[in-house]
This record gives C-alpha cells, structure tokens and sequence, in this order.
C-alpha cells in the first residue's frame, strides 16, 4: 500500500475479530516504532507489551472500562521515559520532548499496523497511576498510550475533518 493510502485508511476501531496475530508482526510493529525521530536521539521511550487474558482484563479495566482492549492478542503500552531525555534536557527533555518521542512511535505503530492489514485505536482515556502499578512501570517512566492490536470487525466511516486550510496559518497566527 503506498503512504498516502495507509494514512487515509487509518481508523480508529474499537470493535475486533478474536483472531490471533504473530509475535513476529507485534515485533515488527514496535520496530517501526522504534524508528521514529527523537529529541537528541535519546529514545526516551519504551514497550511494553501485554499478551496474557489477565493483564489485558486489568488494562481495560484500567482504562475506564474500555472492553475492546480485552478482547484483542495484543495490547502495546507506549510509556514516556522522562529520565532518559531529563538527563540531557532537563525539565524540557522530562515534560516534553519524552511525551513527543513516545507519541511519534505511536503514530509510526499505527500506521504500520494499518500496513499490515490490522487495526486499532490510540487509547489516551486510562488511569495512569493504576496502569503504571500493573506493569510495574518505575517512576521515572509516564504511560501515554495503550494501543490494543488485532483485525478490525468492520470499517467505520470515514470521519469528517476539518478543512487544512481552517487550520493552518502562514507567518503568525
């Protein structure tokens, strides 16, 4: 599929077949994430990737009873490591610039999972505090995204967007 077709069929789908999927294709997945730009080329992002029935039960209950996350074989929490970029930028590197590398692997992972012919949606809705004492996610790491991944059951239409030109300004403001 060519870039532009991948990005216009992404969708944001919350209704999955249970099919199984490859570790192989997760770990392509996250690869491709990896591969996003970051600040400084720290990388100051990590994986974390959820599998067994119990802990995608406890994702999705952690995430205000979004039940789709459940029901998928894979689930990728994207975490923000606020330390690793602290270390070079400080307080720009911990509150920024690791939630922006962190997200750029999202959007990479979503697209690739449209590539690959699967589905998913950026869940952003979850308790953080709760998601990090179920993943035993250390202090210094922020989760900002859980991305359940699986075949979608259906296609959505085709959401309506405001026009570019509504939205971008040359100049100033």
């Amino acid at each position: 599929m060519e870039f532009q077709e991948v990005v216009k069929k992404r969708r944001s789908i919350r209704k999955f077949k249970e099919k199984s999927i490859p570790e192989k294709e997760i770990k392509e997945i996250i690869e491709i994430g990896h591969l996003a730009p970051s600040a400084g080329n720290l990388q100051a992002r990590d994986f974390i990737v959820v599998s067994d029935e119990d802990g995608k039960r406890k994702l999705s209950d952690n995430a205000y009873g979004q039940e789709f996350i459940s029901v998928v074989p894979w689930v990728i929490v994207v975490c923000a490591n606020k330390e690793r970029s602290g270390r070079k930028y400080g307080g720009r590197g911990r509150n920024l610039y690791s939630i922006q590398d962190a997200t750029a692997a999202v959007e990479n992972m979503l697209l690739a999972i449209v590539d690959k012919g699967y589905a998913s949606v950026w869940v952003g809705a979850f308790d953080e505090s709760k998601v990090s004492e179920q993943l035993n996610i250390p202090e210094n790491v922020r989760p900002v995204a859980i991305i359940p991944v699986g075949y979608p059951d259906g296609s959505p239409n085709k959401p309506n967007k405001m026009k570019s030109q509504e939205i971008t300004h040359y100049e100033r403001w």
